[in-house]
């Protein structure tokens, strides 16, 4: 467990996809299995070391959504989300954040997937390749 965070909503999806078989991915939380508050995730802890993956960053509130997806080192990801004024702008309704660790072969295509499926808020580049669908948090 990285640390304590309060229960929070999930953000709905903006499209429903009819795909079969997802891919099985395991998405983290923090402490008591609550989704990690992005602006207090200890990024110095020792489960950040090589992590490589996908995240998804999302504000609560009355009407969650996601405001952030993409790829990489999950550490330096995150420690730009937190400067990130784009990002920032959406703090006051809580933002949130979980990751997976996706093999680097699957990951432009998954992020792919997480940006069709929630068109997050902050659009960001996404790669041009077939969506590989995964089970969503």
């Amino acid at each position: 467990m990285i640390q304590d965070s309060h229960s929070v909503s999930q953000p709905q999806p903006a499209h429903h996809f009819l795909y079969h078989s997802p891919m099985p991915v395991r998405w983290i939380q923090c402490a008591h299995n609550d989704w990690c508050p992005l602006n207090t995730v200890k990024l110095g802890h020792v489960h950040f070391d090589a992590m490589e993956g996908v995240y998804i960053i999302w504000h609560g509130g009355k009407d969650p959504a996601v405001v952030a997806v993409g790829q990489g080192f999950i550490r330096d990801e995150l420690s730009a989300a937190k400067d990130d004024s784009a990002i920032q702008a959406f703090r006051t309704y809580g933002l949130f954040a979980t990751w997976a660790p996706i093999a680097a072969r699957y990951r432009d295509g998954v992020l792919a997937y997480l940006a069709e499926h929630y068109n997050p808020k902050v659009a960001r580049p996404v790669p041009t390749v077939e969506p590989v669908p995964v089970e969503l948090p």
